[in-house]
């Protein structure tokens, strides 16, 4: 199968590109290369017949173009995707995660691409006390980041009921693992630790997050890929809840600091409460439940972290 990935030099990307390889696809990779996108994410899969790398960025209709032709399935990550850089400046989330996506729905339709699959978030539902969103629940984004994939998603679904292109939306709950870069929560936290630096704890540290291991999540992307119903919106969560407080404590444990090492912080503007997403759809239409066990999936993290210095101290340093 040739399969075309944006943003396949990122973090879940990536990990979704290695294994479609491994599997025998034939992948395409469009990547900006920006602060996020690591050529090096790529190094296990880049000498294989079948596979090519194109920089280029999702806006640029030209590219687009070119580097679809031919595909039998479109995966798109390609964003920017963290709040607080949203809140620092919103124009290129609005941009690439909006604009961007447009300029792939719209290449694809006129390509006639089979299959269509855009990868999203759980944010843009906002923030629930209580209970789980569905798929169905009204978009209630909160930071400009969430608001930006919020308007992609609905970008898929009017070009899906206008146009009847194949397309599915899926929406992931908190992603970690290997590969991350070192400015979310938890490759933050755990390069800081090793470097004997305290890690910032936003305001009280009750924020709830839904945890699901980026293996996981591929492998629903892949299911959704292959059998999801065109025009469908499919919620992928970890079924593990904690607080963020509650996480801080176990990386401490793992990393084997103490609570001395927490600095809290003044608190994200509109920072949501929690997060947590009904999966009874992709669990009964697709058969997927998370194959990778929380605390095994996170101290596997912290020994690929501790073992990989040379992958993260040029991040840190350049950011």
């Amino acid at each position: 199968m040739r399969v075309l990935v944006t943003g396949g030099a990122g973090f879940i990307g990536s990990n979704y590109v290695r294994g479609a390889v491994r599997a025998g696809a034939d992948i395409t990779v469009l990547d900006a290369l920006t602060y996020a996108g690591d050529e090096r994410n790529l190094a296990e899969v880049a000498g294989h017949r079948g596979f090519r790398l194109v920089k280029g960025d999702i806006r640029d209709r030209e590219t687009v173009v070119d580097v679809m032709r031919g595909a039998e399935l479109v995966v798109h990550f390609a964003a920017e995707s963290h709040v607080d850089r949203s809140i620092a400046g919103a124009s290129e989330f609005v941009t690439t995660n909006v604009a961007g996506t447009q300029t792939l729905l719209q290449a694809a339709l006129e390509l006639e691409v089979p299959r269509f699959v855009h990868v999203s978030t759980d944010e843009v539902y906002g923030s629930i006390e209580e209970g789980s969103w569905p798929e169905d629940h009204p978009l209630e984004p909160n930071s400009p980041y969430a608001a930006s994939k919020a308007a992609s998603d609905l970008l898929a679904r009017a070009y899906f009921r206008t146009h009847g292109l194949p397309v599915c939306v899926t929406r992931a709950s908190n992603n970690y693992g290997h590969h991350q870069f070192p400015e979310k929560l938890i490759p933050l936290f755990v390069t800081n630790l090793l470097d004997g630096e305290p890690v910032p704890l936003y305001g009280d540290g009750l924020n709830v997050r839904e945890w699901l291991h980026v293996d996981d999540h591929c492998r629903a992307i892949q299911l959704v890929a292959d059998r999801g119903r065109p025009g469908e919106v499919y919620n992928v969560g970890g079924g593990v809840e904690l607080t963020n407080r509650d996480l801080t404590r176990r990386l401490l444990d793992l990393v084997g600091a103490g609570e001395e090492m927490i600095r809290p912080v003044a608190d994200r503007k509109g920072h949501d409460r929690r997060y947590a997403v009904d999966t009874t759809k992709i669990r009964t239409e697709l058969g997927f439940t998370p194959s990778v066990d929380f605390a095994e999936g996170l101290a596997r993290t912290v020994e690929w972290y501790t073992a990989n210095r040379a992958w993260w101290e040029p991040l840190k340093r350049r950011n």
